[in-house]
């Protein structure tokens, strides 16, 4: 079953680059993406194919002739020698279009993907600037997996993550899957492309992060409990965030500076990956474990950033927490004057009324609080609160967003 990505719309609708790049974690669902949105038209191929690779980094004039325009590239910061050849033809084929004075729709010749964020970083952004057009996907949001499979359970999908494999190919164990993942992927391949030394040491911090999905990030803390000096620490942390797996939430910034902490709040983009370095095994017992409400945050943390990114949105994503006690999870500025205060709470039924922070109103306008849960259903549980259920969050906002 092919699950539709609400990215779709934004990258059919991109007439004004002959490239663009799609960047994500590896199994998000990059190249069936670009291959649905090929239609067939185009050529395909990975640099997973160590003879493919070769090619392109030996003789890439010569690979673009035996797989020429308009292609698929899977992985493509493996091969950086294709960038400058890719280059050469774009400008080929501007120059020709003003010698030939067209104007109009520009058709996209290349689609390249790339899983590894450090190596573009270093190989493409300098040779294409100017020349291609960047998104971002990351694995399913629940907004996609509930339009695709609207009976799932919630607690299956905080389990398994947004790992497209997970819910097209029923045979897979989540457990097997997402630790060939973790191994194969975030072990060696970001280890390496990195160049991270201490590999025992950098799992053990990847299994503390995991358990302090949606805390207060105290590198200090971290250093003195895994052995690490905080300054590595801060780095392996700036690699897993580069690479889409770990999302640091920044303060809200005010004027109420010794008031607010100014550490950010870090977050596995993917609960699957986050329940499977906390060592679940089983779905049953997720809710009711200390845990879960950490989990909980995180699926709408991912579930907000996932909103941005696939929609192309504009919004400032920051969280409010001060000395004196006053906590919102998270607060959406849209860039246009309009702010949202949403606080993540894991009701299965519903929960109570909650206030908005005398300081917060302070700092901005905001006409009420959403109180995102678990279960129960959309309501107004007083005049400042509304309760709205997570599966209904992304509408919702794209609801605010267009509402003037």
């Amino acid at each position: 079953m092919l699950i539709k990505r609400d990215i779709f719309n934004r990258l059919r609708a991109d007439v004004g680059s002959y490239v663009q790049i799609l960047i994500g974690p590896r199994q998000c669902g990059k190249s069936t993406l670009l291959s649905v949105l090929g239609q067939g038209k185009y050529h395909e191929v990975t640099f997973d194919d160590f003879q493919l690779r070769n090619l392109a980094e030996s003789d890439p004039a010569f690979f673009l002739t035996q797989y020429p325009p308009p292609l698929i590239i899977d992985e493509v910061q493996y091969a950086p020698n294709i960038f400058p050849e890719i280059k050469k033809t774009i400008d080929q084929i501007k120059k020709k279009r003003l010698l030939d004075n067209l104007s109009g729709e520009i058709e996209v010749l290349f689609y390249l993907t790339g899983s590894n964020q450090i190596l573009l970083d270093k190989q493409v952004k300098e040779t294409l600037v100017g020349r291609a057009s960047w998104y971002h996907l990351n694995t399913l949001s629940l907004h996609e997996i509930k339009n695709a499979f609207p009976e799932l359970k919630l607690t299956e999908i905080m389990f398994k993550g947004g790992w497209p494999e997970l819910y097209t190919n029923s045979a897979l164990d989540p457990v097997k899957y997402l630790n060939d993942y973790i191994r194969n992927y975030i072990e060696k391949d970001i280890i390496a492309s990195a160049g991270i030394i201490k590999k025992k040491e950098f799992h053990t911090v990847l299994g503390m992060l995991a358990a302090r999905t949606a805390n207060i990030l105290n590198y200090s803390s971290f250093a003195k409990d895994s052995g690490v000096k905080s300054v590595t620490v801060s780095e392996w942390i700036s690699v897993l965030e580069r690479a889409q797996l770990l999302y640091l939430l920044p303060p809200f910034e005010a004027n109420l500076n010794k008031r607010l902490i100014k550490a950010p709040k870090v977050y596995f983009l993917d609960t699957g990956i986050a329940t499977r370095l906390q060592g679940w095994m089983d779905v049953q017992p997720l809710l009711t474990s200390p845990q879960a409400g950490a989990l909980f945050e995180t699926l709408v943390l991912g579930e907000l950033v996932k909103c941005i990114t696939n929609f192309g949105k504009n919004w400032k994503l920051s969280m409010w927490r001060t000395k004196d006690g006053e906590e919102v999870d998270f607060i959406i500025d849209n860039g246009q004057g309009r702010f949202l205060a949403i606080d993540a709470k894991l009701g299965i039924h519903g929960t109570d009324a909650i206030k908005i922070p005398p300081n917060l109103l302070k700092a901005v306008s905001l006409d009420q609080i959403i109180v995102v849960t678990y279960g129960g259903k959309k309501m107004q549980l007083s005049k400042d609160c509304l309760q709205l259920p997570i599966c209904d969050l992304t509408e919702y906002l794209l609801a605010w967003d267009s509402f003037i």
